[in-house]
């Protein structure tokens, strides 16, 4: 898992609004640069251990690029630069303040099961995208 060159994306493979968003950038991440595991998977777990992250902790996607790890608006944000066409200029956001950024964020992030629902069980990619996501 320390051999893993893209930058990853961990997130709440149960979130609907989680499982949105991870599509969305599948759909514009055009070079395939980017990689995803669900937190509740084997190698979401390892990589949050890795990276000192306690599961229960956890309200936010998180983005682990060169070996650093982003959350909140950060992670959204840094993601945009490897998406396609107009949703590259999102990553300019990160000149607004974090607390300002993580305000609003944070909203999102705590009420995304009442506002968008949560699944039984984390998306399982279909054969096309398994190569994107870590074991």
């Amino acid at each position: 898992m320390n051999s893993i060159n893209s930058p990853v994306i961990l997130f709440d493979g149960i979130c609907i609004f989680c499982n949105f968003w991870v599509n969305f950038a599948i759909k514009h991440d055009l070079k395939k640069k980017l990689k995803f595991a669900p937190f509740q998977s084997n190698a979401g777990q390892l990589l949050l251990s890795q990276h000192n992250i306690a599961i229960e902790s956890i309200n936010s996607v998180i983005l682990i690029e060169n070996g650093k790890v982003f959350t909140q608006s950060s992670a959204a944000f840094r993601v945009c630069k490897y998406l396609s066409g107009i949703w590259k200029i999102f990553y300019g956001l990160l000149i607004i303040p974090k607390f300002l950024r993580d305000f609003f964020y944070n909203i999102i992030a705590r009420n995304r099961y009442r506002w968008f629902g949560k699944k039984e069980n984390c998306m399982v990619p279909t054969p096309e995208l398994r190569d994107r996501f870590l074991d």
